[in-house]
């Protein structure tokens, strides 16, 4: 089978295993390592110390596996287009349904299957998010979409609103190039960040990202009260930087997954029903939803921080 034929059997596997977007680089080490240094010398990183302690593995897939060729690099859309209420606390809308992680390595662990029963030479790795590998970058040399000045990935199809994921494979491809970056000139991501975290274009201080303030600052950690009156309401991540994106208000379109599918109790939460939870309540509330990564001690600091 001819490279170009082969990548576009691929491809439309993915799609059809329910994949939005498929693309394929090859593997090599990130010519961003030195801006990925300078950042991590900055301590943009806050207390995410894994993010140095992996650093040669996050700019060089062949030491997460060494036979690697090609990135083939995928992407999910999980807009809903349900709205919150003014007055409740806010949950990112990606944590609204079953928990991403799940859901993407289920459909990768299938895709993988389907490319050993097409080329039972196969050898290779699936990540969502679980290991140390530069899932946006990948994914802006693999042709899914460009890197927006709030460093999330953009799509014309879907906006930034897509979960991404890798399949590290010993095939070679016929590679899909680099996006072009269609953010121009505009910059209201950065003009109505609340907490001013994304300090230049592509460049985000996570020490000042309500995101990070919300999920990777454990909960022995305080929120800085600095932030009191900037966070608006958010117990776990924050979708500001994408709610007023341009590509986001377009091109949105409602998720055709049924696990991404909003649970309204997670679209309004009510501080009373947190605050009252129990552990053996959040932990079955959360078994399957994301909300659950910042534990049920985060996200009772989170909303004690807002409403005390």
């Amino acid at each position: 089978m001819e490279k170009n034929e082969l990548t576009q059997k691929i491809r439309q596997i993915g799609l059809e295993i329910g994949f939005d977007k498929v693309g394929f680089a090859k593997v090599s080490e990130l010519k961003e390592k030195p801006y990925f240094a300078l950042w991590l010398e900055k301590n943009f990183n806050g207390k995410m110390e894994w993010m140095e302690k992996n650093f040669e593995k996050r700019v060089n897939p062949k030491i997460l596996f060494p036979e690697s060729l090609s990135v083939i690099s995928v992407a999910v859309n999980y807009y809903t287009k349900k709205e919150r209420e003014e007055s409740s606390l806010k949950i990112s809308r990606y944590a609204w349904g079953n928990d991403y992680h799940e859901v993407l390595k289920k459909k990768l662990k299938k895709f993988y299957l389907e490319l050993k029963r097409l080329i039972p030479e196969t050898e290779g790795r699936f990540f969502v998010d679980t290991a140390p590998i530069s899932d946006k970058i990948w994914a802006l040399n693999s042709g899914i979409g460009w890197i927006g000045k709030h460093s999330n990935v953009i799509t014309k199809e879907f906006g930034s609103w897509v979960f991404l994921g890798e399949l590290l494979v010993n095939l070679e491809f016929d590679y899909d190039e680099p996006i072009k970056n269609f953010c121009g000139s505009c910059t209201k991501c950065i003009d109505f960040c609340p907490t001013e975290a994304i300090v230049e274009p592509f460049v985000v201080d996570a020490n000042k990202c309500i995101s990070y303030l919300t999920i990777e600052l454990k909960a022995e950690n305080p929120i800085p009260e600095k932030f009191k009156d900037k966070i608006g309401n958010w117990i776990f991540g924050c979708d500001v930087c994408q709610d007023v994106c341009p590509w986001n208000i377009k091109f949105s379109k409602e998720t055709k997954e049924l696990e991404f599918r909003e649970k309204e109790f997670l679209v309004n939460p009510k501080p009373e029903k947190i605050l009252f939870l129990t552990k053996d309540e959040f932990e079955k509330i959360f078994e399957t939803n994301a909300v659950k990564r910042t534990k049920f001690e985060g996200l009772l600091r989170n909303t004690r921080f807002l409403t005390e």
